[in-house]
């Protein structure tokens, strides 16, 4: 049923949002944002991007992130506050407009990933963080690390920066990246302990904070396969130890797929994702969802801007 779900939603994919009465509008790789006076109106369409381009859409990954993001944010509450106020339809989250930081905070328990193709090129230390000698690819760090990234506009790239440089250049008060850091350390730390009971390993991930007033909030999404990077726990050490992939069940499966099947790393132009890829990457973003929330995605294919629509006019939202 869910790969039949899935072929049948392949058409109806949330790629464009467009609902200019919620108010000023931004697009973002794959939410778009609306806002009114202090409130934000965020809508998780099912565009997939990769190497910062976006380069299709996955059946139902809107769902996916958005009703992950809602869960993670419960689930963290006591560690910092977060953005959200409401959430009308499974795509959409309303939330509390902040004063974003022009920094994403990427926190890693694990040398893999882009961080591992950094160390091969030596472009690794751009982050200004001294690694162990001899570690190998997918080896942990003996405490998580912080990668941070400037927040690029869309169409243009996140560039690796260091916390010297964010604190010279005051993109962060030394006191705001004190603070972000603590909080960023407590919900990683919170979330590899959670994926842990539940067979996973969170391996990495970024975050978003914005303050109101002197207040801090962590913003924009938390612990998703699009933002973070989960392996199957049980299967870990065999795999590192025989020097094999990890299982993987997040977007490191398209990006890998993009390098060894058609050399594409983000230069040029991106080539056509096959469907049965598509379907593919939304099984494993369903199988993450399943596994972290231990309840798995009831799956509704139909159109689904039409759906937000009516939500929306229903919880007044949209008149």
């Amino acid at each position: 049923m869910t790969t039949s779900a899935l072929h049948a939603q392949l058409t109806q994919t949330l790629g464009r949002v467009h609902l200019p009465s919620l108010g000023e509008h931004y697009q973002g790789k794959v939410r778009d944002t609306y806002r009114q006076g202090d409130r934000l109106v965020l809508v998780t369409s099912d565009r997939l991007s990769a190497f910062d381009h976006v380069l299709t859409t996955i059946p139902f990954k809107g769902e996916v992130l958005n009703r992950l993001a809602h869960f993670w944010f419960e689930r963290t509450r006591h560690i910092v506050p977060n953005h959200v106020l409401d959430m009308p339809d499974p795509n959409v989250i309303v939330a509390r407009a902040c004063q974003p930081f022009a920094v994403e905070v990427v926190v890693r328990g694990y040398l893999t990933g882009s961080l591992w193709r950094d160390l091969q090129k030596g472009t690794h230390t751009a982050y200004g963080v001294a690694f162990p000698e001899g570690m190998r690819k997918d080896e942990a760090f003996p405490e998580p690390i912080f990668t941070p990234s400037t927040k690029a506009q869309y169409g243009q790239h996140d560039e690796p920066i260091s916390e010297k440089e964010i604190l010279a250049r005051g993109l962060v008060s030394a006191r705001d990246w004190a603070r972000i850091t603590e909080a960023a350390r407590g919900l990683f730390l919170e979330g590899q302990k959670w994926a842990r009971t539940r067979g996973l390993i969170l391996v990495d991930t970024k975050y978003e904070f914005g303050k109101v007033g002197d207040d801090l909030y962590v913003i924009d999404e938390m612990h998703t396969p699009d933002s973070s990077r989960y392996w199957v726990a049980d299967e870990y050490e065999a795999r590192l130890a025989k020097g094999e992939a990890q299982r993987m069940l997040d977007k490191e499966n398209i990006r890998q797929w993009l390098i060894r099947e058609r050399g594409f790393q983000g230069h040029g132009t991106p080539p056509a994702i096959p469907d049965d890829v598509r379907v593919s990457l939304a099984e494993k973003y369903l199988a993450a969802y399943a596994q972290l929330t231990g309840t798995p995605l009831a799956l509704e294919p139909g159109d689904v801007h039409a759906r937000i629509e009516k939500n929306l006019q229903a919880r007044g939202y949209l008149k």
